[in-house]
């Protein structure tokens, strides 16, 4: 990398022709850093060696450094300073707005429920802060994984080279159940146990196997977009349930003015706002359920990370024989990648599934599933669970304490009680939560805006989304204050008051 280079074609920008030497430096680098010119895992010069190659004082580089370090762009080890993962190529690339003639139009072939999709960025693959529902994959015992597949590959003789059962491995499914029993509280056996491709593929099965189109479901307001699409695409007709403080929060003339088919929920931590619905709020869900002979979808999806208290039962296992489909993920327990998930249903239920399965589903990897299921077995995914607990339970802490600090004036955290994510609430509806998200990704911050997850005609939720789980507990800080300046910025734009910050 050539320093001087890189600092002179930066200082010849217009309007930079006063800055010193420090900012100069610091600019530089920065812009470096977001544009990937300096890429994540780059080491800078040592400060003497860039010090005398660019003939300035080492205390400038020096400055310049800790900057950066203060700002969550570089991080000091004990051999130098390292750019960070998730500091590089943040400048984002702003599509221009559409003209009336670039709007989307009507696409003949195309049914209706996939006219006027939009294409999302997939920021989890970007590596940027508080992108919700990413775990730290640097902490995955990866070595051990590949061992697991090696003996698993090395297991198959070429007939399980074939489709294999539509349910999945056998020894996965009892894998599974003995571990669900233990955990979870669920009562199961192997057989209600089906192997899917993530908690979508879970939910999709929900919908064509137990609802017909035109049948009502019941999603959490706000609620997992993933859902809505689901059912959506099913040809379902979508209700929006408010969720409180304690969970979805159906009232009487719900149930009879509206009467679903599923009622589809994130009890352990409500997803997007993070709430623990309350065992109260369970029961009579259940109890509801049972009385207008609708089927609870119970989305179970990082119900391991409990961070304060004890670990609450799943709903399938509250009462004998619940009307619970029980959906649950290895993409945050293990990684995203790895593509499996698992529906546990009701034993009235599991002939049918399996039939439904057998017509429509053509299993494979059997490599991965049996390696998945020694996992299991050999207690490699509870010491597993165990470390990541401590290292998101830090990350948490950490974030809690900046956000408090930063934005405690304004703002109220929901959720941290459990799981990969916490909300912050804006009680000032006149904080756009969308623009903040906005801003906040001009300075390579991911947010969630609350409001962007109303099922149906809005949500009383104004707020912000945040995934720690990937961030280092000593760069939350730095990420919290640069959050709450865009923050303060987006509060003076709408109201013209400056807060004290």
């Amino acid at each position: 990398m050539d320093y001087a280079l890189l600092l002179d074609t930066f200082a010849r920008a217009p309007g930079r022709g006063g800055w010193p030497r420090q900012r100069l430096l610091h600019g530089c680098l920065r812009a470096a850093i977001r544009d990937g010119t300096l890429a994540a895992g780059t080491r800078l010069a040592p400060t003497r060696t860039l010090a005398g190659e660019l003939g300035i004082a080492r205390n400038t580089v020096l400055y310049a450094y800790e900057q950066l370090a203060s700002e969550g762009f570089v991080v000091p080890d004990r051999r130098g300073t390292v750019v960070a993962a998730i500091a590089a190529g943040l400048r984002p690339r702003a599509a221009p707005p559409l003209s009336p003639s670039q709007a989307p139009q009507p696409q003949p072939g195309l049914a209706r429920r996939a006219q006027g999709l939009r294409s999302t960025r997939n920021a989890a693959s970007e590596g940027l802060p508080f992108v919700p529902g990413v775990p730290d994959l640097q902490a995955f015992p990866l070595a051990l994984w590949r061992r697991l597949l090696e003996r698993a590959w090395c297991s198959l003789d070429p007939a399980r080279l074939n489709y294999g059962d539509p349910a999945g491995e056998p020894a996965l499914r009892a894998a599974i159940a003995d571990y669900l029993r233990a955990s979870r509280g669920v009562v199961c056996e192997a057989d209600q146990v089906f192997i899917t491709d993530g908690a979508q593929a879970s939910l999709d099965l929900c919908a064509r196997a137990c609802a017909d189109e035109g049948d009502t479901v019941w999603l959490e307001n706000p609620g997992y977009g993933g859902a809505l699409a689901s059912f959506r695409g099913a040809g379902l007709a979508v209700e929006g349930i408010d969720v409180d403080l304690e969970g979805m929060a159906p009232t009487p003339r719900d149930w009879q003015a509206r009467p679903p088919k599923l009622v589809v929920v994130t009890p352990s931590h409500q997803y997007p706002v993070g709430v623990v619905m309350s065992l109260a709020r369970r029961m009579a869900l259940i109890e509801g359920a049972r009385q207008s002979g609708a089927l609870i979808v119970e989305d179970d999806y990082d119900s391991e990370f409990r961070h304060e208290g004890a670990p609450l039962a799943a709903m399938q296992g509250l009462v004998a024989d619940a009307p619970v489909l029980y959906c649950g993920t290895f993409s945050k327990t293990m990684f995203p990648g790895l593509r499996i998930g698992f529906l546990v249903a009701p034993a009235s239920l599991a002939p049918g599934l399996t039939a439904m399965r057998a017509q429509s589903y053509a299993s494979g990897r059997a490599a991965e599933q049996l390696a998945l299921a020694e996992f299991l077995r050999s207690g490699a995914f509870m010491a597993h669970l165990r470390r990541m607990r401590r290292l998101y339970r830090q990350r948490r802490d950490a974030l809690t304490a900046a956000l408090e600090r930063h934005l405690g004036r304004i703002a109220e955290v929901h959720g941290a009680s459990a799981g990969m994510h916490l909300s912050l609430r804006l009680p000032d509806e006149r904080l756009s939560d969308v623009a903040i998200a906005r801003q906040a990704r001009e300075q390579g911050i991911i947010v969630n805006p609350l409001s962007t997850h109303a099922v149906g005609a809005g949500t009383r939720w104004n707020g912000l989304m945040l995934g720690y789980a990937q961030v280092p507990a000593e760069q939350m800080d730095g990420l919290v204050r640069r959050l709450a300046a865009v923050v303060y910025m987006v509060a003076y734009a709408e109201t013209r008051l400056i807060p004290q910050y």
